[in-house]
């Protein structure tokens, strides 16, 4: 295990960037086949370019989220968010529902690869807890004693 990982460390420091993906320079390959076979080379590319990706990637969806979270953050204000749960908004409760789930399971996968805090989510858990309550307003307002009693069934008189 120590050479493959010793193999990961000289190419990460020799590999260049090419069209699909590093490529080892072939002075560097013809360097390495003296210690490790071709496959093996070939194996800890493959682990490097698949680790480079991964950082790529993790960076990017960081950066995406972050923003996502600012920009749905800002809909979680009472204001805003009345404005967006009127006919005609640029997007639906809906789409901004989707969106919200999709960012938090986001950001708890990108909790175990941020080095630095978290962006601030208050206002994106405030969307959140709108998002789970809306619909349920006016059931959350209404006193169950101002609902009027049920009219008997025709044919039932009151006194049975």
């Amino acid at each position: 295990m120590g050479r493959i990982v010793e193999l990961c460390g000289v190419i990460a420091e020799s590999a260049e960037a090419g069209q699909e993906g590093l490529v080892l320079p072939p002075a560097d390959w013809e360097r390495l086949s003296q210690d490790f076979t071709d496959e093996e080379i070939e194996d800890a590319l493959g682990l490097v370019n698949e680790s480079l990706y991964h950082s790529e990637l993790a960076e990017a969806a960081d950066s995406l989220s972050s923003r996502l979270l600012e920009v749905l953050g800002s809909l979680g204000d009472a204001a805003t968010f009345a404005k967006a749960e009127q006919a005609g908004a640029r997007f639906t409760l809906d789409v901004i529902g989707q969106l919200a789930r999709r960012v938090d399971r986001l950001e708890e996968v990108l909790e175990v690869f941020r080095d630095g805090g978290s962006p601030d989510r208050r206002g994106f858990e405030a969307l959140k807890r709108r998002l789970a309550d809306q619909g349920i307003e006016p059931e959350m307002t209404r006193d169950p004693d101002d609902e009027p009693e049920a009219a008997p069934a025709d044919g039932e008189d009151e006194d049975e």
